[in-house]
């Protein structure tokens, strides 16, 4: 999300720190470049003149260009107004009784599956969320929420096989809602290939009956100057309360995100980073702001890896491999852990300095391939590396459907791994006993 637009803001904040000192006529240089970069980036015109105006006024002052650091001045300007332009502080969702969400929003936007992802995380905040299929003409969209509601074992309100009625539907789920121990409902809309009256008539009054806290338009990122106009649009009639922007994990320009934002003045929510359903985050525009700078954001990575990452499997793999006696079941158990984390580029996006290393890619079918050669191993032989012979390893190689000098490169790796440990180890215990004996 957004490289494109990261990369040319980097470069020319590169070339601003370059310099000893800095003029009008530099500031308006960059000026333009950042400029084009937005148009770019697919964000809408009106917005990246709104916001080049800004950084323009304060990047002028007296205070900047004679400053002693004048583009690392200017970089915090740019990093604060771009924040301002995402939204600011984020802001929570409205959950007060009776709790109710309104979810809108056109067809493959993924409405859908969002509404699912927010149950799934009201769930994990303590919260007892119920979903109501709303969508009533999509074929397959009542049975794809109840499958969601499945999965993640929340209650879903079905209508009755034919009904036209999304307000009869609406009113019938409310009644429901009372015998159900929830406390949020969602309730998932229907779309439109683009946005007409008689969709927005129906959402209107749907509104206006249910009275929900939260309206939430979500909308496809890579949508680009559509988004726009359908979050104009929808914001007119509906007066949304907040943005859920989806796919943002496969956008390379990323400008709906700061042209919504900015052409309703309503927060971004949350943002779907993934397919899975957990893949669903509150949206910080500060972090996000700085990832865009190459600035990173840590604070977004720690919170991640405590989600994903129990606390006693971690404290036991590090005394396993503080005795050398890591083992392929350590291997996958540590693989998993890691792949929960998500994309590897996802994470390196989050470490400063390292969102654009250039040519660099993680090569997903090959971390495949290792975790299918490790799935063909016997219990015995994940645990025993040592009993790999020239039989073993070809069939193997047969079983993960990979050649043999493959699992014989992964074999290699892996000893070397384990060595490095075992001198790890070694190394500390050598250290304690110099200890134990007063050496200093």
């Amino acid at each position: 999300m957004f490289s494109i637009l990261s990369d040319k803001l980097q470069s020319v904040f590169k070339n601003l720190r370059g310099q000893g000192a800095i003029s009008e006529s530099n500031i308006q240089e960059a000026l333009r470049e950042v400029r084009m970069a937005l148009l770019e980036a697919d964000v809408e015109f009106g917005v990246a003149k709104t916001f080049i105006a800004r950084v323009r006024e304060k990047a002028m002052g007296e205070s900047v260009l004679r400053s002693v650091t004048p583009g690392q001045q200017i970089v915090k300007i740019f990093h604060d107004e771009l924040t301002a332009l995402l939204g600011g502080n984020e802001e929570p969702l409205n959950l007060e009784s009776p709790g109710r969400i309104l979810m809108v929003g056109l067809n493959g936007a993924g409405k859908t599956t969002t509404s699912g992802k927010l149950a799934l995380w009201l769930e994990k905040q303590g919260r007892h969320p119920l979903l109501v299929a709303c969508d009533l003409y999509r074929p397959a969209a009542v049975e794809q929420l109840a499958t969601l509601g499945r999965q993640i074992k929340v209650p879903v309100f079905v209508p009755s096989a034919g009904e036209t009625d999304v307000l009869k539907v609406a009113a019938q789920a409310l009644e429901w809602a009372k015998t159900q121990p929830g406390n949020v409902l969602i309730f998932d809309t229907a779309g439109r290939q683009e946005v007409d009256e008689a969709l927005l008539e129906e959402v209107r009054r749907l509104k206006e009956m249910l009275q929900p806290q939260e309206v939430l338009l979500v909308a496809d990122a890579a949508t680009g100057q559509q988004a726009v106009s359908v979050a104009r649009r929808f914001h007119e009639v509906l007066g949304i309360t907040g943005l859920v922007l989806t796919k943002l994990d496969g956008d390379a320009r990323g400008g709906a995100a700061l042209s919504m934002r900015e052409v309703t003045q309503r927060p971004i929510k949350f943002a779907g980073v993934g397919e899975r359903l957990e893949q669903f985050e509150p949206f910080h525009p500060d972090r996000l702001a700085g990832r865009i700078l190459g600035m990173g954001d840590i604070v977004s990575l720690v919170e991640k890896a405590a989600s994903v990452i129990d606390e006693a499997d971690a404290k036991r793999m590090e005394e396993r491999m503080r005795r050398a006696e890591f083992d392929f079941n350590d291997f996958l158990a540590q693989f998993k852990m890691m792949r929960r984390l998500g994309p590897l580029e996802n994470i390196l996006a989050m470490l400063p300095g390292m969102g654009n290393l250039k040519d660099f890619s993680v090569d997903e079918k090959q971390l495949r391939r290792i975790e299918a050669i490790v799935l063909s191993m016997t219990l015995e032989e994940r645990s025993n590396p040592d009993l790999f012979n020239a039989r073993r390893r070809q069939r193997v190689a047969r079983g993960s459907g990979v050649s043999v000098t493959e699992v014989n490169d992964l074999m290699q790796r892996f000893g070397m791994m384990r060595k490095v440990m075992k001198n790890m180890g070694n190394f500390k215990k050598m250290m304690a006993r110099a200890q134990r004996a007063g050496v200093r």
